[in-house]
C-alpha cells in the first residue's frame, strides 16, 4: 500500500508543480515518507540477516551517486541523448527482469544488478546536469524526486550484489 500511495504522490506532483510550489513540496515529503515506510520491512530484514550488506550498499551508493552526480554536474556535453538511451535501456532491463521470473538464468541476478547500475549511472548524470541547467524553481521537487529514485535504485542494486553470498 505504501508503494502505491507513494506512486500516487509522485503522479500528483507532476500535476501540481505548476499550480502550487508548496503543494508540490508537501507531496514530495509525503512521497519520501511513504516510500521510506514501504521500504522499511526490506531494510529490517537485511539488518537482521546481513547488516554488513546494508553498510556496504549504503557506502557504495554514496560514492556512486557522488561520482556520477559530480560527473553529470560538471560536464558541458549535453547528456539528454544519454538520458533517452538510459530510459530505453531501463525499459529493456525491466523486460529482462520479467523474463528472469520465468526462466532461471545462471548469474542473471548479478547481470541484472550490474546492468542496472550502468543504466542508473547514465540517469544520475543526466539528472544532475538537468539540476545544474535548470533555472525554473518550480521543477525542483520533480528533480529531487528523480535524484531520490536514482539513489534508491542504486542502493537496491548494490544491496542485491553485496548480499549475494547469503543465498
Amino acid at each position: 500500500m505504501g508503494f502505491i500511495a507513494a506512486l500516487a504522490c509522485l503522479i500528483a506532483m507532476n500535476f501540481t508543480v505548476r499550480m502550487s510550489g508548496a503543494l508540490s513540496v508537501g507531496l514530495l515529503f509525503a512521497f519520501g515518507l511513504l516510500f521510506g515506510l514501504a521500504m522499511s520491512p526490506t531494510l529490517v530484514y537485511y539488518a537482521g540477516v546481513n547488516p554488513q550488506a546494508l553498510w556496504q550498499a549504503g557506502g557504495a551508493t554514496a560514492l556512486f551517486i557522488a561520482g556520477c552526480g559530480a560527473a553529470g554536474y560538471a560536464t558541458r556535453r549535453d547528456l539528454s541523448g544519454l538520458a533517452r538511451m538510459s530510459f530505453w535501456a531501463l525499459f529493456a532491463l525491466i523486460m529482462f527482469g520479467v523474463v528472469m521470473i520465468f526462466v532461471d538464468i545462471p548469474g542473471g541476478a548479478l547481470a541484472y544488478s550490474i546492468l542496472g547500475l550502468v543504466i542508473f549511472a547514465g540517469l544520475t548524470m543526466s539528472d544532475f546536469q538537468r539540476l545544474r541547467r535548470s533555472k525554473d524553481i518550480d521543477s525542483a521537487p520533480l528533480m529531487a524526486a528523480s535524484i531520490f529514485l536514482d539513489a534508491l535504485n542504486v542502493f537496491q542494486f548494490f544491496l542485491q550484489i553485496f548480499s549475494r553470498n547469503d543465498r
